[in-house]
């Protein structure tokens, strides 16, 4: 199942599945249409979350100002937008991030 990115007016709606707790930090594929991202954080006072942003920043290539979440600070689903880059744009940067990791 290809991950479910939307179109947004600022650029795209992300779907993440955050693993907090994690040994490593890093993107570990598709999960039921939203991008999984591993981090060592626990989900602590939004530690997990900042963790999962800057896990996106590096991989994808992004500013870390580039990409805000939108839904879901408690939940392991999440979505972030990421400012500036159409769905297409995005899923080249996955799919290429991905293939580093394989």
């Amino acid at each position: 199942m290809p991950i479910d990115i939307q179109p947004h007016a600022e650029g795209s709606l992300l779907p993440v599945k955050g693993q907090p707790g994690s040994r490593a930090n890093g993107l570990r594929g598709e999960r039921a249409g939203a991008l999984c991202v591993a981090v060592t954080e626990v989900a602590e006072k939004g530690k997990a979350n900042a963790a999962i942003v800057a896990v996106l920043a590096r991989e994808l290539g992004l500013r870390r100002s580039q990409i805000e979440l939108v839904r879901g600070q408690t939940s392991a689903a999440k979505r972030f937008l990421i400012r500036g880059l159409t769905p297409a744009q995005l899923i080249a940067k996955i799919e290429q991030a991905l293939a580093r990791i394989d």
